[in-house]
């Protein structure tokens, strides 16, 4: 028998069903057949998923269900549950709960004894992973960077020694700042890939050193357009004995210069990354 297409729904069951990133091709027969069967279909946008359904010619039953409702929202859907109705899951793309509404729904689903079943299907930070040539056995899924300059480059100098694959989703209005910032924080020679526009006609990926990628990206307005997701090679340690000599440097320098003045003098003398002096300055002062 042919599981897939012999998907039995049952009632009282949450389903978390992906969606396309951007190719239709790409929705699975198994999530195609409870998307038809479901009671109901909870949509971060009505209107978005409304269109994929039109395609497919699947008629639902929608229920509201983003970021900002959510919460206030969650018992009318446990309510349909307890009452035997079954609910798909669905995100605008990609897999519900990455960085998409749903997390409280599966929670109360779980705490109160509703199945949860989950459904493989696309997700935009792996599918860039799988293709950025960089190391895929360990990594960290980090959302979106911080809006304001500030927290961002907080974020960044709070991973800057993170020795896994960091991967983030940007948006087309902050990429670019997005990409100065990695080059201030992690420096101009970390190895990043910006993957933008995936499954879809314009899709493009491109990995560089990260100041080179900044200036690949602003030769054309068109590689900053659309959703991206930047993975960032880990952080590969600096040889120890170097930075011992940079902090005894910038121990004689803190005498006469301001402390950060110092750790900048103290990084280009023995060419070790500023940003890592200062942060082990600062622990072992």
């Amino acid at each position: 028998m042919n599981y897939e297409n012999q998907q039995v729904i049952s009632i009282a069951k949450l389903y978390i069903v992906p969606t396309p990133i951007g190719n239709y091709g790409d929705i699975t027969q198994r999530a195609l057949n409870i998307l038809k069967k479901v009671h109901w279909v909870a949509a971060e946008d009505t209107r978005r998923t409304g269109v994929l359904f039109k395609y497919f010619g699947i008629k639902a039953r929608f229920f509201s269900l983003h970021n900002y409702n959510e919460q206030q929202k969650i018992d009318q859907l446990i309510t349909k549950l307890k009452y035997g109705q079954s609910i798909a899951l669905v995100s605008n793309a990609g897999t519900p709960l990455i960085n998409d509404p749903g997390y409280h729904l599966v929670n109360r689903c779980r705490e109160i004894g509703i199945q949860v079943i989950p459904l493989p299907g696309a997700c935009a930070a792996i599918t860039a992973l799988c293709a950025s040539g960089i190391s895929s056995d360990r990594f960290c899924y980090e959302g979106f960077l911080p809006v304001k300059k500030k927290s961002r480059q907080s974020k960044l100098t709070s991973l800057l020694e993170e020795p896994r694959t960091l991967i983030f989703y940007e948006s087309t209005h902050r990429l670019v700042d997005s990409l100065r910032d990695i080059v201030e924080v992690m420096g101009k020679d970390r190895y990043v890939v910006l993957a933008r526009e995936l499954t879809k006609t314009w899709e493009n990926i491109h990995g560089a050193s990260v100041k080179t990628l900044l200036e690949w990206v602003l030769e054309k307005d068109i590689r900053h357009r659309g959703e991206s997701v930047l993975i960032i090679k880990g952080y590969k340690a600096t040889n120890t004995s170097s930075i011992v000599e940079g902090m005894r440097t910038f121990i004689l320098l803190k005498k006469e210069l301001p402390f950060k003045k110092a750790v900048t003098l103290a990084a280009k003398i023995h060419s070790i990354k500023k940003n890592i002096l200062y942060k082990y300055a600062l622990e072992h002062i």
